[in-house]
């Protein structure tokens, strides 16, 4: 039986500049989706960006290759992620003036 779990790394977090989500444990699964749901945001021309990280131990961590499109709207967002080893995370950035974004990150695992 294939196993699946979605997790919650963020929930109406702001963002108003460089972030990194918490580690999430996943050498089980052998596919994984990150989705970022942008609720709220402000400022002049704001953007978001976001890339896929992993890591052997969940402290030193690499970019795997994988990134979002330049976020600059309300909605969801995803990128999938295939041969990633025991940890995965989201590093990225908030560009733009005064900009501020409130999101939800979940993580979708099988």
């Amino acid at each position: 039986m294939r196993h699946s779990i979605t997790a919650a790394l963020e929930r109406h977090r702001d963002y108003t500049q460089s972030f990194a989500t918490e580690p999430y444990e996943c050498a089980w699964a052998t596919e994984a989706i990150f989705f970022i749901r942008v609720q709220e945001l402000e400022g002049e021309n704001p953007a978001l960006q976001a890339r896929v990280q992993v890591s052997p131990d969940g402290i030193h961590w690499a970019d795997e290759g994988t990134e979002f499109q330049r976020i600059d709207q309300l909605g969801v967002s995803f990128v999938r992620v295939t041969h990633f080893g025991g940890w995965l995370r989201l590093e990225g950035s908030v560009e733009g003036e005064q900009a501020r974004f409130n999101v939800n990150i979940n993580l979708v695992l099988k």
